[in-house]
């Protein structure tokens, strides 16, 4: 267990705007930071970071919370292991408890299969350094690659022994489960033996954007042709080969710092160039660009530049996937490197400053250049022409940018010598036929949704809500101020009329609040609000005042999601610069008696209307003496009139 010193170290140590920022490309936006969102496909940022209040809100899928919580959602984190990656980064010392057996016993499967993982990393570190075998195979092999011990240190580089069970061994005498070894790919297990993956292999651990060791790559040494020359990790829990992308945790901040990414074909080519001073490279690891790859590197900027090796087949075959890119509304550009060099041996010849002016001289535009190469085989053949330009006005088709769409057509009609509006009438073809494509697969039922009508029922049900939400909103914003009310006290004439006398009273706004909803014997309806109601009130009851960032950390997941997610969709809406435009209007915060008052009055009203339905349903009951129930919902009328008359007033 980890002691509660050590979770409240961490919350005051740890800064959201930090640790997102590892994660996804923010920029200033006011007093927050803006960023496009991790966890949906969106092309606007949505996705907002609060300082002040060290909170998040992500609006394109509604979730939010504190630095916990983002860990939480966007690495599957259990609490624990939230808190253990915001100590280690923070150099914040973890006190624990020793874990008992049985605690042992519940770690869960994926857990412990991180462990194997970071158990094998930490063992062919230690072997490539340590043991003779490693010093004379794995590090000469990486010596002789150009790799410095610094370089070797930073991507983690190991080796992993020709004995064909030294590893698994180890693991096992170390207490590590054989079933975890299997399930992370690490030990082939047979009936009757068990043999490690990668035996006589140098290793390339492969991180995820967190840093956590989910999977290996492994290169052979020796010559035999019967044997894969890089084997990577199967698929399993921890690794999905289409959602990695090796040197991603080394290259993040790098990559959002540039603003731009370079992607490149396998291990060496990332290390090699880092090592020349380019840190923001990653590498496909030798497998067919993924779209969640695509969206990996999304998170962290628009544009990627596609380095290519001299080889002109392979090229060719490369430009395939990197349509996906362009689907994704991403700036794309290719570079390839000169007859017979690669990113690997490029970098290793080359200083930094060659490198990016060579890429800054050298990168093109993936359509252009697609253009040109393509048009370069077709030559004077009319009908390899025509097959090319189909082809490139499909990759212009998956541009989602109208406007880039058109200039891209001008530029290749220019290039193609075809008329645009040739170009654009392929374009149109290939649009309508994906429309219509899309219609086919959509589920049928979607074609109906219009027709079902809904929207009676969840109005009714929305309003109380929004006002539970409204109230517990004031609390959190305004509930420590001091406030002059306007008050009614009610009473009855002898001709049983309701009389109305105002007075104005000074209050704090919880006080308020709570007075109003206890005279009323009003209990928020919504469970979270009602616990989040009782909670603010008692804080404001002890302290006098509530502090946001303090509070967060002692809700559970879904209150702190719940009182993020109300902050900052008050800062999404806030009217921004309107006095430069010479348009003054009142704040929010500046018309909070009205607020409050206008909140209360509307409950009242709905809760007046609940009760005059609940007695015109008795009406139907003969046993009840009709005449009394009549009376008493004429009363209500009256008082739901009064209570209409001051919402109107409200300015």
């Amino acid at each position: 267990m980890i002691s509660k010193n050590t979770i409240d170290q961490v919350y005051e140590t740890a800064r959201v705007e930090e640790v997102i920022g590892d994660f996804v490309g923010l920029k200033k936006s006011g007093t927050n930071f803006k960023g496009l969102s991790p966890f949906t496909q969106e092309r606007s940022p949505s996705f907002m970071v609060s300082p002040v209040k060290q909170i998040w809100k992500d609006f394109s899928s509604g979730k939010g919370g504190n630095v916990v919580a983002f860990l939480m959602e966007h690495e599957h984190f259990s609490y624990p292991e939230a808190i253990r990656y915001l100590a280690k980064k923070y150099n914040v010392e973890i006190e624990e408890t020793e874990q008992t057996d049985a605690e042992k016993e519940k770690l869960n499967e994926r857990e412990s299969m991180f462990l194997v993982a970071e158990h094998a990393n930490s063992y062919f570190k230690e072997t490539l350094w340590e043991a003779s075998e490693g010093k004379a195979i794995g590090l000469t092999y990486f010596k002789e690659r150009g790799f410095t011990d610094e370089t070797i240190k930073k991507f983690d580089l190991g080796y992993s022994p020709q004995e064909k069970d030294a590893f698994s061994k180890t693991a096992l005498k170390n207490g590590f489960q054989l079933d975890f070894l299997e399930k992370t790919g690490l030990t082939i297990v047979n009936e009757s033996y068990q043999v490690d993956r990668f035996r006589g292999r140098v290793m390339f651990p492969i991180k995820s954007l967190s840093g956590r060791v989910v999977g290996f790559g492994g290169r052979i040494l020796g010559d035999n042709k019967k044997t894969a020359k890089y084997l990577n990790s199967p698929e399993s829990e921890i690794y999905h080969k289409s959602k990695v992308l090796y040197g991603i945790y080394e290259a993040k901040q790098s990559i959002a710092k540039e603003d731009v990414c370079y992607l490149v074909e396998g291990y060496t080519d990332v290390i090699q160039m880092v090592q020349s001073g380019v840190t923001n490279v990653v590498s496909s690891s030798g497998t067919a660009l993924t779209e969640l790859q695509i969206r990996l590197i999304q998170r962290l900027t628009q544009n990627i530049v596609v380095l290519f090796d001299g080889d002109a087949a392979g090229l060719r075959a490369s430009l395939r996937g990197i349509d996906m890119i362009l689907a994704q509304g991403m700036n794309v550009k290719v570079c390839s490197f000169p007859e017979g060099e690669d990113p690997d041996s490029f970098a290793k010849k080359n200083s930094q400053e060659a490198i990016e002016l060579f890429f800054k001289e050298n990168a093109k535009d993936f359509i252009q250049f697609k253009a040109s190469l393509l048009l370069e085989d077709a030559a004077n053949d009319p009908v390899k022409k025509a097959a090319t330009i189909r082809d490139i006005v499909e990759s212009i088709s998956k541009i989602p940018d109208p406007i880039q769409q058109e200039v891209y057509v001008q530029s290749c009609a220019q290039q193609m010598e075809i008329s645009e509006n040739v170009l654009f009438s392929a374009l149109a073809q290939l649009t309508k036929k994906a429309q219509s494509n899309a219609r086919k697969t959509a589920p049928k039922e979607e074609s109906f949704r219009v027709v079902k009508n809904e929207t009676p029922q969840n109005i009714a049900l929305d309003h109380t809500f929004e006002l539970e939400r409204q109230i517990i909103t004031i609390l959190m914003l305004y509930g420590d101020r001091e406030e002059t009310f306007k008050d009614s006290i009610l009473s009855f004439s002898e001709d049983e009329d309701i009389l109305e006398e105002i007075t104005e009273v000074k209050a704090k706004v919880f006080e308020k609040i709570f007075l109003d909803l206890q005279q009323d014997e009003v209990e928020l309806a919504n469970a979270n609000f009602k616990t989040l109601f009782y909670l603010l009130i008692q804080h404001f009851q002890v302290e006098g005042q509530i502090a946001i960032d303090k509070l967060i950390p002692t809700l559970d997941g879904e209150l702190s999601s719940l009182v993020s997610n109300i902050l900052m969709n008050e800062d999404q809406y806030q009217l921004h610069d309107w006095e430069k435009k010479n348009i003054f209007v009142k704040s929010r915060d500046s018309q909070v008696p009205q607020l409050v008052n206008e909140t209360i009055l509307t409950l009242r009203k709905l809760l007046i209307d609940k009760k005059i339905e609940e007695l015109q349903s008795q009406v139907q009951d003969k046993e009840l003496h009709h005449a009394e129930i009549l009376e008493e919902v004429m009363s209500y009328y009256q008082l739901k009139q009064v209570v209409a008359k001051k919402l109107n007033r409200v300015i």
